[in-house]
């Protein structure tokens, strides 16, 4: 039997309240050239905030080796974006501000600044996410809608990615109760087109949507794995109800897993390929569901532990000012187009972690620098 959750509230009291110069800082800082949340979080930890980080951008990307300085967004256009999202009612929320999930504000790579559309209250309970195939079959379809809707009723939000099928149906059937779609490109460009109707529908009951992409950025293939750490980062847990081997939505319990995140697989038909990624999953360890009760239970004991936590930028390790020349080329001359973890240039060069760290650093401002999963980085 659910138990009703439906006060819970899954935040710390918000800490941080940005004045408008440091909301256009962070917007310009996010906006420049080659530089992502974990560059941000860097950054900012390294000198103290983003408007002495936007000072020092020229020099590091010179440092690692650019022929010529990357775009630093300027104050007015990151003006005009801000004005342009409040048009629309978007508000972009540091992590710590009132409506940021507190779940997402403490992963590696949490977004320095989120766009939000809808009610910020929704985004503060708890969240369960639901994704699966877009083709999905009918009997997944129905089952994700029955999940979706026993979990609301539970008080939980269901979030999810906006597309075609599992989402789509997780999405539907929670309206009422509350949900939230993430969004792979800027809030006016919806992705599928014809779900607009869904997100319209969303955003009148409650529901919320974010994104961290600049309006009028449509979604490329590769927008869509950084939308699936947004899904599983502001969750308590992962439910994927149908995938394929390769399908996105494994990528997005891999990344579950990797934030700390529950994992939970809805079992298939061994004949149904759409079913072969989730019972793998299962095999590898994710919790089998075959009703809402079954991640309600898992969740409940994470849900009565405080988020204890700091939000606000995770502390991140020291850099060294300025690395010698020497060790500079020893560690660049280590790297190449297979990747190499972190700590393997460590031990090889002999130099200290700072200045390895500063040397990437560097390189990926250059422009020069892939990172990969499991802290592997290559030579572009």
């Amino acid at each position: 039997m659910l138990l009703p959750q439906g006060d819970a509230v899954d935040a710390i009291t918000p800490s941080v309240e940005l004045t408008e110069a440091e909301r256009i800082d962070r917007l310009r800082l996010i906006r420049s050239d080659n530089v992502g949340p974990r560059i941000f979080r860097s950054l900012v930890d390294h000198f103290g905030s983003p408007r002495a980080a936007l000072e020092r951008l020229p020099d590091l990307a010179r440092r690692g080796g650019a022929q010529r300085s990357g775009r630093i967004c300027s104050a007015d256009d990151a003006k005009a974006e801000l004005a342009a999202s409040r048009k629309l009612g978007i508000a972009w929320l540091a992590p710590g501000e009132d409506g940021y999930p507190a779940r997402l504000a403490m992963i590696d790579d949490a977004p320095p600044l989120l766009a939000v559309r809808g009610d910020t209250k929704t985004l503060m309970r708890p969240m369960i996410a639901i994704v699966g195939s877009r083709n999905a079959s009918g009997a997944g379809l129905k089952f994700a809608g029955q999940l979706a809707r026993e979990l609301g009723e539970a008080g939980f939000v269901i979030i999810s990615g906006l597309a075609r099928g599992v989402d789509q149906a997780a999405h539907r059937t929670s309206v009422e109760s509350g949900t939230i779609a993430v969004l792979a490109g800027g809030h006016d460009c919806i992705y599928p087109p014809e779900h607009g109707d869904l997100l319209a529908a969303i955003l009148d009951h409650q529901g919320a949507a974010i994104s961290e992409m600049p309006l009028g950025h449509e979604p490329r293939a590769r927008d869509f794995p950084r939308r699936n750490r947004l899904i599983s980062g502001a969750s308590l847990g992962v439910v994927v109800v149908e995938a394929a081997h390769r399908s996105g939505s494994l990528i997005t319990a891999r990344m579950a897993a990797e934030q700390g995140r529950e994992v939970f697989a809805v079992p298939g038909s061994p004949l149904d390929p759409r079913a072969a990624g989730t019972n793998d999953l299962i095999k590898q360890g994710a919790t089998l569901v075959t009703e809402a009760a079954d991640i309600v239970n898992a969740v409940q004991p994470i849900m009565e532990r405080p988020l204890m936590h700091p939000v606000g930028e995770p502390d991140s390790e020291p850099f060294e000012s300025d690395p010698q020349g020497h060790d500079r080329d020893q560690i660049t001359g280590l790297l190449g187009p297979a990747p190499i973890s972190i700590d393997d240039l460590v031990r090889m060069s002999g130099a200290s972690p700072a200045i390895v760290r500063t040397v990437l650093l560097e390189l990926e401002l250059a422009g020069r620098l892939e990172r990969h999963g499991g802290g592997l980085v290559s030579l572009l």
